[in-house]
């Protein structure tokens, strides 16, 4: 099966970004340059994951757009999760159906 490869990948990758940092400091990391860098890479894999597929997720760049607006004012304004999550998916369903009638 072609999935075993792409699963031992993915652990040998998970595996080394968690295990590199350990061997090479050992003492306390206290540059603080360094210290914002690995405090905001999380943040910056999540967004590189996460914003191209926003875009493809409907098929439709308006209506991928439509939602991805909805949900960073609703995220700028702190909003719970759950509704950026639904008010996004609700604006790209409703922008999907009107669209064809414009």
């Amino acid at each position: 099966m072609k999935l075993y490869p792409y699963l031992l990948v993915m652990a040998g990758v998970t595996y080394l970004i968690r295990m590199l940092p350990l061997a090479f400091f050992r003492k306390k990391i206290t540059n603080p340059f360094l210290l914002g860098v690995l405090h905001y890479m999380p943040f910056a894999v999540l967004g590189t994951m996460t914003v191209p597929a926003i875009f493809t997720s409907t098929g439709d760049p308006v209506s991928s757009t439509v939602g991805f607006v909805a949900a960073l004012l609703l995220g700028l304004k702190r909003r719970s999760l759950i509704e950026v999550a639904l008010a996004a998916t609700a604006a790209a369903y409703v922008t999907s159906l009107l669209l064809p009638l414009l």
